[in-house]
């Protein structure tokens, strides 16, 4: 997920107060980096849910962002939603190099996820295995079972 040789730099120390974040845009996407007790994280700043700014919510000791627009909230050291700990958004390696907060520079995001979102294209991606053979006979023979059932009707 990252290119571990490319670290961005997003800020200056000291520009994020301890216990809050922000958001700047890192190669394709936005960031939202937090201060936590004087270390930073930074995860992806768009909350699943409905898009709001992660790095607008309000971090509490714990390491724990508040979505502000419904309350959704994920660990800033690793992204894991609290509701539910098998869902996480994505997380980057932070680094302070002098004065300056670098982030981990993400691969890119391919086009289609970005226009369409995710769901859409996981379809994209499994279409081509549904209509693989073992998925095409019982596709194609659905319709014909129909009209041979119609046609076993007009013959009945």
């Amino acid at each position: 997920d990252c290119l571990m040789s490319e670290f961005v730099t997003v800020a200056k120390v000291g520009t994020i107060p301890a216990g809050e974040g922000a958001t700047y845009p890192l190669g394709d996407r936005l960031v939202a980096v937090f201060n936590l007790a004087g270390e930073y994280y930074a995860i992806d700043d768009l909350c699943p849910h409905m898009g709001a700014s992660l790095g607008d919510g309000q971090l509490d000791e714990d390491g724990k962002v508040m979505c502000p627009w419904h309350a959704w909230r994920f660990d800033v050291c690793d992204g894991t939603w609290c509701d539910n700990p098998r869902l996480k958004i994505d997380s980057f390696p932070v680094r302070v190099e002098g004065d300056e907060i670098q982030v981990c520079l993400p691969e890119p995001r391919p086009t289609e996820s970005e226009d369409e979102g995710p769901g859409d294209s996981a379809l994209n991606d499994s279409a081509p295995s549904d209509s693989a053979p073992s998925d095409s006979a019982p596709s194609n023979s659905a319709p014909s079972d129909s009209t041979s059932t119609s046609e076993k009707g007009e013959q009945t």
